[in-house]
């Protein structure tokens, strides 16, 4: 297991290697996100933290179609998705699976480093969130149910 998260390069959106070593010093809330969930709402709220926090929270989000089927759409579909309903800024990642055997290693690393209630490692549903330290350390794992707001209210120990 990698140390932290900073030695994973992924695929953002539209293709392009990105080394997620360029977020160093930053918090990063790292969510799985979908278009057509009833959690979906949140991108507004996911939105909300990274403009306010701008620069010292930064917000990656990686669309998974593993719940529900919830995320049908190719790349270029969920940004246009993300840009017209929720005017999103933050960076997206290309789809990728969080669960299985081709789960994507960042989420493997996710996972082993804050696994969930009773020490189950696999992500239950769209919006589940980490939160990254500003030395790349997985401290927190939220609920798909929290909301950006609780999370905001808890981010002033990490700034």
């Amino acid at each position: 297991m990698s140390n932290t998260i900073y030695d994973y390069t992924v695929k953002d959106i539209n293709g392009q290697d990105v080394s997620l070593s360029i977020y160093k010093g930053k918090v990063l809330l790292v969510v799985n996100v979908a278009s057509k969930c009833g959690f979906t709402p949140q991108y507004k709220g996911l939105e909300e933290l990274y403009k306010e926090f701008k620069g010292e929270v930064i917000v990656l989000g990686f669309p998974c179609n593993q719940f529900g089927a919830q995320e049908p759409g190719n790349e270029e579909e969920i940004k246009n998705f993300c840009s017209l309903n929720y005017d999103v800024q933050f960076p997206l990642f290309q789809k990728i699976d969080v669960n299985g055997s081709n789960a994507h290693p960042l989420y493997t690393y996710l996972k082993e480093s804050k696994p969930g209630l009773l020490g189950t490692e696999a992500i239950k549903w769209n919006f589940t969130k980490f939160l990254v330290n500003k030395n790349g350390e997985v401290v927190k794992r939220y609920a798909p149910t929290d909301a950006p707001d609780k999370i905001k209210k808890e981010l002033a120990p990490y700034l």
